[in-house]
């Protein structure tokens, strides 16, 4: 997989990009801006590949987007009259952290004697299984990665793209959403689920309308394009010279990462339907109607879980305040890949304002606790400042579960809520006066009557 997210140390897939716009002067730079907007998706490395429509000319490397692409390297990839363009900014879960699997991964089509890039966000469930039967078949890798299977499968296919993209999706039904290049042409495609996000929007260039996919709709605002709509679970996008084509190529079974809305998506993007943002403040409201305490004043973990707070205490009509301040100098924890990287990570990252605290019966909201590396820092750090009683609201429910789906939860054990029998027994842990966290049932409400969600992180309950 490919990935970013939690403050507690998770992390989600990668972020993709992929325009068609013939003669646009700054090709490249369009494609580097729009991934520094997906930046909190990934952060391990980042990549870009231009076609000029017979040729495809790739340049990536590790660190952030802004580190990877110079003014020297973008003035390089604008110089090549693209065509087209994909982007990748990538969190490896499968492969290793190394620029030889970083993305866009370059291939050989035999079938149309042309070279073709790919990059992916989410994790193919069978990968390894889909790899071995491919080198069975005597084919050859180049990366660690599982988006490499799902490439090199399709290449293994006859017929049409859309033919090919149907073969394979009818095997591999999860979880991606991906970017394919070739000399004429960018594809985009979700998986059956729909577990990671994918949007379509449009860019006006020269008085036409040039069209552009994303992980996620923030990327349209720093490119000046308009969200269009979603990308369809099952659905394959493809942008050419004849503008933008869509074609159903999986039977859609609609199940998105409900996780995406709680944390990993940006704040400003629009995930089924919805501003994230406004998602949020409703987990916010939610919580404070069915775990309400008193209290004189609520805090938010910054900056992840601002909106939650906002809801929490326009719905509690408790004042909200900034009493928690994050060292803006400090990495965000959850791109540490060592546990103890984490926990050094989460004793710098925040302070507390003491005039703030000091004698009050304090709230702290989070978005969720995963593996428990903020949250007993945070709650030191209220103690020493003087708060009288420490509340601590999570607007989403327990993780207690692995996440195969495209977030780094790995294992059981490393879920602070797998380790004690009960919330009691993990407030005493934390050391605070209460604990309390959103149902599946309270978070579902906030979702919508008859919308389905993956909440196997949750319940242990997974859609495939």
């Amino acid at each position: 997989m490919n990935s970013t997210t939690s403050h507690q140390g998770v992390r989600d897939n990668c972020g993709i990009f992929g325009i068609f716009a013939p003669s646009h002067p700054e090709l490249a730079l369009v494609t580097a801006n729009a991934m520094g907007a997906l930046q909190h998706r990934g952060q391990e490395s980042a990549g870009i590949c231009v076609t000029d429509g017979t040729d495809l000319t790739f340049q990536k490397g590790m660190g952030f987007v802004s580190q990877v692409f110079d003014d020297k390297d973008i003035s390089s990839l604008n110089s090549l009259k693209g065509v087209a363009a994909i982007g990748h900014t990538r969190y490896s879960t499968e492969g290793l952290s190394v620029v030889q699997n970083a993305h866009p991964i370059e291939m050989f089509d035999a079938r149309n004697n042309a070279t073709v890039a790919i990059a992916h966000n989410g994790t193919i469930v069978g990968a390894t299984q889909l790899r071995a039967e491919l080198e069975e078949q005597g084919c050859e890798f180049t990366t660690q990665t599982d988006t490499e299977a799902f490439g090199r499968a399709l290449l293994a296919h006859a017929g049409s793209w859309e033919q090919r993209f149907s073969a394979v999706m009818e095997k591999v039904t999860a979880a991606y959403s991906l970017v394919f290049l070739t000399p004429t042409s960018v594809m985009a495609v979700r998986d059956p689920f729909g577990i990671r996000p994918l949007c379509v929007g449009v860019l006006q260039h020269q008085g036409q309308q040039r069209y552009v996919v994303a992980s996620e709709s923030c990327a349209f605002n720093r490119i000046d394009a308009q969200f269009l709509h979603e990308v369809a679970p099952g659905e394959l996008i493809t942008l050419d010279k004849n503008g933008l084509h869509s074609v159903q190529v999986a039977t859609p079974q609609p199940a998105s990462c409900v996780f995406e809305q709680i944390y990993l998506a940006h704040e400003y993007s629009s995930l089924e339907r919805e501003l994230v943002r406004s998602f949020r403040v409703k987990t916010g409201e939610e919580l404070a109607r069915v775990q309400p305490v008193e209290a004189d004043v609520v805090l938010c973990v910054p900056d992840s879980a601002l909106f939650q707070a906002v809801g929490y205490s326009r719905e509690s009509e408790i004042p909200q305040a900034g009493g928690i301040v994050k060292n803006l100098n400090v990495a965000r924890t959850f791109i540490s890949p060592e546990q103890r990287t984490r926990e050094f990570g989460a004793q710098s990252k925040y302070d507390v304002r003491k005039d703030l605290v000091k004698g009050k019966r304090v709230i702290v909201v989070d978005d969720s606790i995963v593996r428990g590396t903020t949250i007993p820092y945070i709650v030191i750090l209220l103690k020493q400042a003087g708060a009288k009683e420490i509340h601590i609201r999570v607007a989403s429910p327990p993780v207690r579960y692995s996440c195969h789906l495209g977030v780094n939860i790995s294992t059981r054990e490393e879920l602070i809520a797998n380790k004690f029998d009960d919330i009691e027994s993990l407030r005493a842990e934390f050391g605070v006066d209460s604990l309390a966290y959103l149902s599946v049932e309270a978070l579902m409400r906030v979702v919508g009557e008859g919308k389905t969600r993956c909440t196997g992180c949750f319940t242990g309950n997974y859609p495939c």
